[in-house]
C-alpha cells in the first residue's frame, strides 16, 4: 500500500494523499446515504451504511487511503453519556460532567465493547476495499474527547473545562486516564478489526498554553501511541494536534507521521519535525474553492516538502461541505500528477 510504505518512510511512485472529512456531505452520495439513515447517529451506527460512505471517496476521488467513517464523540457516549446531534449546534451533552459522581459513572472497559458498531463497520470496509488501498482508523484525542464531556458542546472559549483544569487538575486526569483506557483498547480493537493506519485528532489542542497542553494532552497522546506500537509495530500511528506550531521543539513520542494544521508553516514543521517524523499535510482547506489557488497551493508544499519520501499530502483541516467535488477531485489528481518521482 503506497500510503503504508509513505507512513513508513519508503520509496513510493508518488506523495499518497487523501482528505480529512473526505467521506462528508460535499459529496451528493453521501447526502443520499445521510438522508437514507435519518440521522447522523444511526449512520454511525449502521455497519452497512458507515461502509459504504467510507468507501465512496476512493471511488469518485481515487485518494490513497480510506478513513473509517464514524464520529470521535461515539466515545463518550458508549463510556455512559447521552449525545444527540442538533442542525446549526453540532453535538450537544444534555447532562455534562460536574463532580466525581459523574466520573464515577463512566464505564471503561464495557464502552470500548459497546463500539462493536465500529469494528462491524471496518470488517465490511476492508473486505471491500481495494488491497491496494489503505484504511485509516481514528479516534479523539483524550483532551479534545474531555472538553465536549465538560462543556456539554462546542466550545469557543473552553471556560468550563479550563477552570476544572487550574482549579481541580485532580478532576481532569481522572477524567483524561478514564478516556485513555477506552481509546487504548477502541484502537486496539479497531486494529484487530482491519484498519492499516490509525490517527488521533487532537482538535482543542490549541486552547491549551504550552505547559497545561504537554500535562494535559500530549502525554495521554503519547501513552496511547505507546501503547498501540508495543502491541503493533507494523501499524503506523498519525498524531494530528491541531494549531500548536509554538510547541513543536517538545514533540516527541513513539509515533510515525506528525499531521500538519494549515496554520502551521509547512517549513517551519519540516525544520523541527522531519528528522524524526513523517509530515502529513497541510494544504489550506480553504483553496478548495478555486483551481488556481488550489494548484498554487500544491505548488508551495511541493517546493517545500520535494518529490521525496517522508511526506503525505492532506489538507491542514476536514474539508468544507460546500467545496465542488470537480475541485477536490482536482486537487487529488494534481498531487499525484505533480509528484510523481
Amino acid at each position: 500500500m503506497i500510503f503504508i510504505d509513505a507512513c513508513f518512510r519508503k520509496k513510493t511512485p508518488y506523495t499518497p494523499v487523501w482528505m480529512m472529512r473526505q467521506a462528508g456531505r460535499y459529496l451528493p452520495e453521501y447526502m443520499e446515504v445521510r438522508n437514507r439513515a435519518g440521522d447522523f447517529l444511526t449512520l454511525c451506527k449502521n455497519p452497512k451504511m458507515a461502509c459504504e460512505v467510507t468507501l465512496q471517496p476512493v471511488d469518485i476521488l481515487n485518494v490513497d487511503a480510506a478513513i473509517l467513517f464514524s464520529d470521535i464523540l461515539v466515545v463518550p457516549l458508549e463510556m455512559g453519556m447521552d449525545l444527540r446531534f442538533e442542525k446549526g449546534e453540532g453535538p450537544i451533552f444534555d447532562h455534562p460532567l460536574k463532580n466525581r459522581e459523574d466520573l464515577k459513572a463512566l464505564k471503561v472497559e464495557e464502552a470500548a465493547l459497546r463500539l462493536d458498531y465500529v469494528y462491524e463497520a471496518i470488517k465490511l470496509i476492508r473486505e471491500k476495499l481495494d488491497r491496494d488501498k489503505a484504511l485509516i482508523g481514528f479516534c479523539g484525542a483524550p483532551w479534545t474527547l474531555a472538553t465536549y464531556m465538560v462543556e456539554g458542546r462546542g466550545t469557543k472559549t473552553y471556560s468550563l473545562v479550563k477552570k476544572l483544569l487550574y482549579t481541580d487538575p485532580d478532576f481532569m486526569h481522572t477524567l483524561l486516564r478514564k478516556v485513555t483506557e477506552v481509546l487504548k483498547l477502541y484502537l486496539q480493537k479497531q486494529i484487530a478489526s482491519g484498519v492499516n493506519a490509525v490517527m488521533i485528532f487532537d482538535s482543542w489542542a490549541s486552547a491549551l498554553e504550552e505547559s497545561a497542553y504537554f500535562e494535559f494532552s500530549w502525554k495521554y497522546m503519547k501513552e496511547i501511541s505507546s501503547f498501540l506500537k508495543k502491541r503493533n509495530p507494523e501499524i503506523p500511528i498519525i498524531l494530528f494536534p491541531k494549531g500548536i506550531s509554538g510547541y513543536l521543539d517538545k514533540i516527541d513520542g513513539d509515533f510515525d507521521v506528525f499531521g500538519v494544521d494549515w496554520s502551521t508553516p509547512i517549513k517551519l514543521a519540516k525544520d523541527k519535525l522531519f528528522d524524526k517524523y513523517v509530515l502529513q499535510g497541510n494544504m489550506e482547506p480553504m483553496r478548495l474553492y478555486n483551481k488556481d489557488a488550489i494548484k498554487e497551493g500544491v505548488e508551495r508544499i511541493v517546493e517545500v516538502m520535494g518529490k521525496k519520501e517522508g511526506h503525505i499530502f492532506n489538507l491542514g483541516h476536514g474539508i468544507l461541505p460546500d467545496v465542488p467535488v470537480e475541485n477536490a477531485k482536482y486537487f487529488i489528481d494534481l498531487v499525484h500528477e505533480m509528484t510523481k518521482r
